[in-house]
């Protein structure tokens, strides 16, 4: 193979293709790795999904451009972005300098617990090496802000979804879903998605962050006279588990194998909580939007910047359990409004779709520093 066609695959980004691959494998050259590197979590959960769906989205409009990996210390060169500020605290120091360096800071206050406090004092003494810093939520750029954070290393972009796979169900996939569970006809289905425990095993200890104890209050309020069936996902769900236990709600537990099962779990719900006293996202709330789940949530993460109050969704104050409950009844109550509340959820939702957040983070974070801008 002559040099200048190396040349061309190289710049095309074909050296992160099979193609490309094989190509320069047949010359005798190494591939060049993709000049930017995301720094994803080893556990199948939020911070790997986000990354990987990151970069494919990006790679569809400009090939060979990202590539994902599970260990800092391979990335030497180019654009390197950790998909959690923690990933950046523990590893950032031990890198190249000739690295352009961005880190996502989904959530996290020092209200949140003594540790946490001491983690963002740690991550604000790294800032001046950092060129960007990529924020879910209005709430958590307006936080950077006050902590001294220059506005121009912020840049603004959502945590994504899969709108062509969270798609509203067919009667007959809603019918299928719920029968999956023996759910009766009556019984209004409540989703819980996420991981509200310690640790990866059986999450006996609440993480008081995402609001178990909330979630179980509201849950207890709307049983006193509503047929409730809760429908949990996720890992370490042990203490939510065993809370319905003690209520006597009903529940099942379905940890998804991949994205399309977890998909096909939100069409047997009637509605969602997010009872969060701190989020980035969360994702299921982007989810739930787009396969016509009504959602109520607390005023955490993406929920203020997606929910307009009671037009695309509900929002209530942290803690309220009261208001969770009064606001869910209302929309259980008012089916007509629900389904109009699901439209305009939807809609208002693919501005957080993974392809708008693809381009984003190519045209808003990527190139400008493969430029040297900034």
């Amino acid at each position: 193979m002559n040099a200048p066609l190396i040349s061309r695959l190289k710049v095309a980004g074909y050296a992160a293709s099979a193609f490309g691959r094989r190509a320069l494998a047949g010359a005798g050259l190494a591939p060049a790795r993709p000049p930017v590197g995301i720094v994803i979590e080893r556990a199948d959960w939020a911070i790997r999904w986000w990354g990987t769906f990151t970069a494919e989205a990006a790679n569809r409009i400009a090939p060979g451009t990202a590539w994902t990996t599970t260990d800092p210390a391979a990335l030497t060169s180019g654009v390197v972005e950790f998909g959690s500020q923690y990933q950046w605290v523990a590893w950032g120091r031990f890198l190249s300098p000739r690295c352009r360096f961005v880190t996502t800071f989904f959530h996290g206050k020092p209200e949140d617990g003594p540790e946490v406090a001491a983690h963002i004092a740690r991550f604000l003494e790294t800032v001046p090496r950092l060129d960007r810093i990529v924020a879910s939520a209005s709430l958590v750029r307006e936080r950077l802000l006050s902590w001294g954070v220059p506005a121009g290393k912020i840049v603004q972009i959502p945590i994504g979804c899969e709108t062509d796979r969270f798609l509203p169900p067919t009667p007959e996939q809603r019918r299928e879903a719920r029968a999956r569970f023996g759910i009766r006809d009556r019984e209004i289905v409540i989703g819980s998605f996420q991981k509200d425990g310690v640790g990866w095993g059986d999450g006996a200890e609440p993480k008081p962050v995402k609001g178990p104890d909330v979630f179980l209050a509201a849950v207890a309020r709307l049983a006193k006279d509503l047929p409730v069936f809760v429908l949990l996902s996720g890992p370490a769900r042990g203490y939510v588990k065993s809370g319905l236990d003690r209520l006597g709600v009903r529940f099942a537990h379905d940890y998804a194998a991949d994205r399309d099962a977890l998909a096909r779990l939100y069409h047997a719900l009637d509605l969602y909580l997010v009872t969060s006293r701190e989020e980035g996202g969360p994702m299921a709330l982007m989810e739930s939007m787009a396969s016509g789940v009504p959602v109520v949530s607390t005023r955490v993460g993406m929920a203020p910047d997606l929910i307009r109050d009671g037009e695309t969704g509900a929002l209530v104050a942290v803690d309220d359990v009261e208001a969770i409950a009064t606001r869910a009844r209302e929309l259980l109550a008012l089916p007509a409004h629900a389904a109009a509340l699901k439209v305009a959820a939807r809609e208002a939702v693919k501005v957080a779709d993974w392809s708008v957040v693809g381009r984003r983070h190519l045209e808003e974070v990527w190139r400008p520093l493969m430029a040297g801008q900034g």
